[in-house]
């Protein structure tokens, strides 16, 4: 089937966003793990994107101790380099290069049309450096000369060093390999409140447990907005290359805790589901960049549709748990949540939509033909230099403590 049939045959159908997108990945999780310490069992590094106290950096301390690999801690918001330097500094073996990332770093080389004043409004004035850090993540390795890299947020936790292993041996065949965080389920507001409404809702691969192979090229990058790492990995999602390989765990949190939340994970979430809905069609022989070409204006007023009719049909079924079962906190915060995400819908036009697809692909284009060019520099203070970093350390317990404070 051609582009322009397979787009005139999505603009005639039914379009829905889907409860689960499970096909679109490959479940290595069962196969067969190398040792931790062997070549393709092992990484060259642990990537943090920080925001919580230290304290919550115990997991991935461990972990990387007890891989005998480099942590990497990029810090920003409730996250201090001193504090972190001081906790490695506390475990035996323990590596570590602990950045700090200023609130408003920039780089004149990575792309920002995903991030206009526009898209920023749609966002509901959603503020996050997570992107940044993980571009930065990506950026490091080139600059290092790392192969293998996974990325683990601040508040994930990997029991089985068998999966970090599998992780790193998928890194040999595929540029991108991930997790499940399915305890506590890794999903969005209107997700959660979907699966309380005792409604069918999968959880997909993750930013939060993440490989990548950095010096396989080109690499993709993470767009400033929710649901950030859907878009890092949809090429692969789209080719049916997207392994996973195990599960990680999160503590469990109050998604409802604040309706904002919802309403600045709207556009994001209606964007990211409408992409993979439109990828999961049976079409999904055709290259990548063709089955983008059916994101239409047309195509989105459907899918915004479509989404109007997810959150109602969530709501509705709360509303009625709250009339039958009596008023329940939990339900009514729901609600409430679904309530500003709708809100926030309304403000979404299928225009916005098709303009951000176009953005993406150009940053895209763009951040490709700038990080094929980032080599090896030699140093860790080279690659500083280069990023603008200018407060790092390095600490090493089972040598001399070795501090770096630049600027």
């Amino acid at each position: 089937m051609s582009t322009a049939s397979f787009a005139s045959s999505l603009s005639l159908e039914k379009v829905r966003q889907r409860a689960s997108h499970g096909a679109l990945c490959q479940d290595m999780s069962g196969a067969l793990a190398p040792a931790v310490r062997s070549r393709p069992g092992r990484l060259d590094a642990i990537v943090v994107p920080a925001s919580r106290p230290a304290s919550h950096l115990e997991s991935a301390i461990n972990l990387a101790t007890g891989l005998g690999v480099l942590l990497v801690v990029l810090c920003s918001k409730q996250t201090r380099v001193e504090q972190v330097a001081k906790r490695v500094s506390t475990s035996p073996g323990a590596r570590a290069l602990v950045v700090e990332i200023p609130e408003k770093w920039d780089h004149p080389k990575f792309p920002t049309r995903t991030s206009s004043q526009a898209f920023r409004m749609a966002n509901a004035g959603r503020a996050s450096d997570l992107s940044a850090k993980r571009n930065i993540g990506l950026l490091l390795a080139r600059l290092h000369g790392w192969n293998k890299i996974a990325f683990l947020d601040d508040d994930i936790t990997i029991s089985s060093t068998a999966s970090i292993a599998r992780l790193a041996a998928q890194l040999d065949k595929h540029q991108v390999a991930g997790m499940i965080v399915r305890e506590y389920p890794d999903n969005s507001v209107v997700c959660h409140a979907r699966r309380d409404a005792d409604l069918l809702q999968g959880v997909f691969l993750t930013g939060a447990a993440l490989g990548v192979h950095c010096n396989s090229l080109p690499l993709s990058f993470f767009p400033d907005i929710y649901n950030e790492d859907w878009f890092f990995f949809a090429r692969e999602a789209a080719g049916r290359q997207l392994p996973h390989v195990g599960y990680a765990s999160q503590p469990e949190y109050d998604p409802y805790a604040r309706p904002e939340r919802a309403r600045c994970e709207e556009f994001g979430d209606l964007l990211a589901e409408g992409l993979y809905s439109l990828i999961a069609e049976e079409h999904s022989s055709l290259p990548f960049g063709e089955q983008l070409h059916a994101a239409t204006t047309a195509y989105w007023s459907q899918f915004i549709e479509a989404r109007r009719q997810v959150l109602t049909e969530a709501k509705t079924l709360l509303l009625g748990f709250v009339d039958k079962n009596g008023d329940s906190r939990r339900l009514s915060s729901a609600i409430a949540s679904l309530e500003a995400a709708e809100s926030q819908l309304y403000k979404i036009t299928a225009d916005l939509c098709e303009h951000f697809i176009s953005a993406w692909r150009e940053d895209l284009a763009d951040w490709q033909k700038f990080s094929n060019a980032v080599n090896n520099v030699g140093s860790t203070l080279e690659a500083m230099d280069f990023l603008g970093l200018k407060t790092w350390t390095m600490v090493e317990t089972d040598r001399t403590r070795v501090w770096h404070r630049l600027g």
